[in-house]
C-alpha cells in the first residue's frame, strides 16, 4: 500500500531470487511484471530500485511486513508512506463471488479538477470474480495498466509504475454514467466523470503536433550521453527513413515507446531506418541527464542513438525545436523521409495497456515506415 493523500493505493509486487542468488522484485500491474533487479538488504532495511527511474521503495523488514516510503531522489521531500504485507496476492479485496454491480465498458471520460480538463476513453473489463481491469487512453497517452476490484458496489483502480502511482475510484449513477475521484502523487487529485460509449474518440493524435509555417526539416546538435554532438543532417542518417522519438527517462508512456522500439530497430535497422532518442530529463543538468539516459539504455537495450534534449519542461523543450508549434507531449514521434523532410508527427503514445489501440499504433506505425522506405527505393531508382 502506498498512502496517496490519505488513500490505501494498492499494487503488488512478487519476489524471486536469481540464478546468482540475488533477488529480483517483480511490480505486477494487471498482465504487466516490471522487473526491479537492483535490490540491496543493509540490516533490517531493504531497497529498492525502481528500474529506470530516479526513485527508490526503501523499507525497515519487520516480520513478514515492510514498512517505509517511495521516495523520488530528483524531487525535494518526496516521500510517499509505503508498507507491504507478505503472501497478500489480492488488490484491494480477495476475490470473491461477481459484484452485482458490473463496470465494464468502453466510456468517454471527463477529469476535471480548477486548473485542468482532459478527456479520455476509459476501458474497463471485469475479469473473474470482483476483479477488474483497464486504463484510461487520453490525446497525449494512457495511464497503463490498471487493476482492482469492486467492493460494495465501488470500482477501485490503481497502478504503481516505479514513477507514478495513480488511483481511480468510481460509483455508478445510473447504468451507463460512473462518477469518480483519480489521485496521483502528493497533491495531484481530479474528479471523473464517464459515459457508456462504444464510439468514444479522441482527437487525432497526428495533428496536435506540427510544422510551423515555412519549415520542412527538423534541425538540432545535441550531445549524446558521451558527449559527441548529433544532428540529423549527418552522413549517417543521408539517405534514410529517420524517426525521432522526443522522450524523457522519468516517462512511463516513453518506457512503453522503447520497449517497443529498442527490438523493433533490431529488427528493422538493416531495412535503411534509424532512430534518435531525445531525451528531455528531470533537471536542467547535462551529467545528470546522461546518467539518466546511460542507466534506461543499459537496461531496455537501447541500439538506436540517444541525445540529450533539455529540461521536460514543455516551454524550454519547445525553445529546442523552434520549428514546431509546441511540444505537446512526452512521447512524441517524428517521421522523416530519406529526403530530410518531415512527413508525419505522432504526439503522444498508446501503450500495450490499451489492447486494441495498441495494436492499431503498430500497425499504423509499420505503414509509415514501410511507404516511407517505399518512396526512398523510388528516388534512389
Amino acid at each position: 500500500m502506498l498512502d496517496i493523500q490519505g488513500h490505501d493505493l494498492a499494487f503488488n509486487f512478487a519476489v524471486r531470487k536469481d540464478s546468482a542468488n540475488a533477488y529480483n522484485v517483480f511490480i505486477k500491474n494487471a498482465t504487466e511484471n516490471l522487473l526491479l533487479d537492483e535490490v540491496t538488504f543493509s540490516d533490517d532495511s531493504v531497497i529498492m530500485n525502481l528500474h529506470i527511474f530516479d526513485a527508490v521503495l526503501k523499507a525497515k523488514v519487520e516480520g513478514d511486513s515492510l514498512k517505509g516510503f517511495f521516495i523520488k531522489n530528483f524531487a525535494k521531500n518526496y516521500r510517499v508512506p509505503f508498507k507491504a504485507a507478505f503472501n497478500q496476492d489480492y488488490r484491494f479485496a480477495e476475490n470473491s463471488e461477481s459484484s452485482s454491480t458490473s463496470f465494464e465498458g468502453k466510456y468517454s471520460v471527463t477529469f476535471v479538477n480548477e486548473s485542468d480538463t482532459t478527456t479520455a476513453i476509459g476501458m474497463i473489463d471485469h475479469k473473474a470474480g470482483n476483479i477488474v481491469e483497464g486504463t484510461f487512453l487520453t490525446p497525449t497517452g494512457d495511464y497503463r495498466f490498471l487493476e482492482g476490484n469492486v467492493i460494495d458496489d465501488k470500482l477501485y483502480l490503481s497502478t504503481f509504475d516505479g514513477n507514478y502511482a495513480y488511483l481511480f475510484t468510481a460509483e455508478k449513477i445510473n447504468d451507463s454514467t460512473l462518477r469518480g475521484d483519480y489521485w496521483s502523487g502528493l497533491s495531484w487529485h481530479q474528479t471523473w466523470t464517464a459515459s457508456r460509449n462504444e464510439n468514444a474518440s479522441l482527437p487525432d493524435a497526428e495533428k496536435m503536433t506540427y510544422l510551423k509555417e515555412g519549415y520542412e526539416k527538423i534541425e538540432f546538435s545535441f550531445p549524446d550521453v558521451n558527449g559527441n554532438l548529433i544532428s540529423p543532417s549527418h552522413e549517417k542518417y543521408k539517405n534514410k527513413v529517420l524517426i525521432l522519438q522526443l522522450s524523457g527517462t522519468w516517462c512511463p508512456n516513453c518506457m512503453d515507446e522503447t520497449k517497443f522500439l529498442a527490438p523493433w530497430y533490431k529488427e528493422n535497422k538493416d531495412r535503411g531506418v534509424e532512430i534518435i532518442g531525445l531525451a528531455y530529463e528531470q533537471k536542467p543538468d547535462l551529467e545528470y541527464a546522461k546518467e539518466r539516459v546511460k542507466k534506461m539504455i543499459a537496461k531496455m537495450n537501447v541500439e538506436y542513438d540517444y541525445v540529450i534534449g533539455g529540461s521536460r519542461d514543455k516551454a524550454e523543450a519547445s525553445k529546442t525545436l523552434p520549428m514546431l508549434n509546441r511540444v505537446v507531449a512526452f512521447p512524441t514521434t517524428i517521421y522523416i523521409g530519406k529526403d530530410g523532410k518531415v512527413k508525419k508527427i505522432h504526439t503522444g503514445f498508446t501503450g500495450p495497456g490499451t489492447g486494441i489501440y495498441y495494436e492499431q499504433f503498430i500497425e499504423r506505425f509499420n505503414e509509415t515506415v514501410n511507404e516511407l522506405l517505399a518512396e526512398n527505393l523510388a528516388l534512389g531508382e
